[in-house]
């Protein structure tokens, strides 16, 4: 194909009408003047930490740096300079700080929708998921990640919902539209054990010629040439320090670093080639609960993903990734003081997340007990006095409240206490309307402009595919 024809003739010369800032009323329109010199992207790649602060970043760079003597391989991309890379805004039609339903779906749906909204515009329009243009197109598509596959940023790549929260109905959208990967988390959504109508979701995946892997083992054992569905947990898999703990975790549940190459091992031979998400959405959990073992550790599989996938690109040569965030969470940082690097350095020893931690701590546990069990998680307890404050919690003298927090553990609290321990402070507890970093590489790369919309990246990725946006 003639790359300027078709840019005459295609999705581009429409972007300045599509591509609209809801707050400003103005469009941005994409430069194309030296496309011609570069060759489409058969296959892309989009790599999300969901609720990726840049703190957050910043420091999983730091930890491997100081306990390897390397540095993530995110930065190091940025220091050998083999990347474009931008700010992106993150903001909502509703809010300047979005929710994951609402962000996924300006990637997914080229369009700013309602915070809750799965590609369901303000007023009711219903934007086509990007995803199902590639299939379309004749590619193939999956989405793998570290959460229930039915949440709201694989789903907002694939389907239209009115709510973020009808993940029952994803699941089963997700087989009518004939995706050809689809792996993480959720099997409250498709057992019939765990689904209130009861249906057994897997069989009618089977029913379709679907393979399913409800283990690492099954699913390094299934083939490339049929559908793939890995479940690997009722909701969200373990936190990867939690993972790494637990014989039995590990053995059962596979890394975002393995999925992600089970998904291009099926997909790469593709006559069309693919697209697939990859997503580190337990980056985001572990935010709202400002548990740093959670979030860091999360953050460096996120990075063991990246290494895998870019070592796929340079060799391939046809692929475009794109590697960013949907939004900030809670802001961690680490806070100036003469012990902050011994006490950052700590973290290396924690061997369990918060939620393990407080978790294991009940109303009838005693001090020392409390004590030990963060020794334990820790390397390092706490005092008898904060140990009480703690316990305090559980016999209903306070509540500790926030959003994947049922239980009303006192996350912010202990937080608050290991910070004597580690230097990290948060900001809050819930998601920030920061610019947020995003990254480039491969074919397509040379259209990322210094600074975006969410939104942009839609039509970004048809014009680096030559796919025209038709649909």
């Amino acid at each position: 194909m003639n790359r300027r024809k078709f840019f005459r003739n295609g999705s581009l010369f429409t972007i300045g009408t599509a591509v609209l800032n809801p707050f400003e009323g103005t469009a941005q329109v994409l430069d194309i003047n030296n496309l011609d010199k570069n060759k489409k992207a058969k296959n892309i790649i989009f790599m999300v930490s969901d609720g990726m602060s840049t703190g957050t970043l910043n420091m999983a760079d730091l930890y491997l740096n100081r306990k390897n003597g390397k540095g993530s391989n995110w930065l190091q991309l940025y220091k050998d300079q083999r990347i474009s890379r931008a700010l992106m805004d993150t903001a909502s039609a509703s809010s300047i700080v979005t929710d994951s339903a609402a962000a996924s779906s300006s990637w997914g749906g080229g369009a700013r929708v309602n915070n809750g909204s799965l590609n369901v515009g303000p007023n009711g329009e219903r934007n086509m998921p990007i995803w199902q243009k590639f299939k379309k197109a004749g590619k193939m598509a999956g989405c793998v990640t570290t959460v229930p596959i039915t949440h709201a940023t694989p789903a907002g790549f694939c389907v239209n919902s009115d709510s973020r929260n009808a993940q029952a109905e994803i699941a089963e959208e997700y087989l009518k539209l004939g995706f050809d990967v689809m792996m993480g988390g959720g099997n409250n959504y498709f057992s019939a054990d765990k689904r209130k109508d009861k249906k057994d979701v897997y069989a009618d995946y089977k029913a379709k010629g679907w393979q399913v892997a409800r283990t690492r083992g099954e699913m390094m054992a299934a083939s490339n040439d049929k559908p793939i569905l890995g479940v690997f947990a009722d909701d969200g898999l373990p936190y990867t320090i939690d993972r790494r703990s637990s014989k039995e975790l590990t053995d059962n549940t596979p890394t975002l670093a393995e999925m992600a190459q089970k998904a291009i091992d099926r997909m790469k031979g593709h006559k069309n080639g693919f697209v697939l998400q990859i997503e580190a959405g337990k980056v985001d959990w572990g935010a709202h609960a400002n548990d740093i073992g959670a979030v860091l550790y999360d953050q460096t599989a996120f990075d063991d993903a990246i290494k895998a996938v870019i070592d796929f690109a340079e060799k391939d040569g046809n692929t475009l990734v794109v590697i960013t965030t949907d939004h900030g969470n809670a802001n961690p940082g680490i806070i100036y003081g003469k012990e902050a690097n011994s006490n950052f350095d700590s973290i290396q020893n924690y061997t369990q997340t918060n939620e393990w931690i407080l978790n294991s701590i009940h109303s009838d546990s005693s001090v020392d007990q409390v004590r030990e069990i963060i020794k334990h998680a820790n390397g390092r307890t706490i005092s008898q006095e904060e140990a009480k404050t703690i316990l305090g919690y559980y016999t209903g003298l306070e509540k500790e409240d926030g959003l994947y927090n049922y239980k009303h553990l006192p996350f912010k609290a202990f937080a608050e206490m290991q910070k004597e321990h580690n230097s990290v402070g948060w900001i809050s507890m819930n998601h920030s309307a920061d610019y947020v970093e995003l990254a480039m590489f491969g074919p397509g790369s040379q259209l990322l402009k210094p600074f975006v919309k969410n939104i942009d990246l839609h039509y970004l990725m048809l014009e680096a595919a030559e796919v025209e946006n038709k649909f």
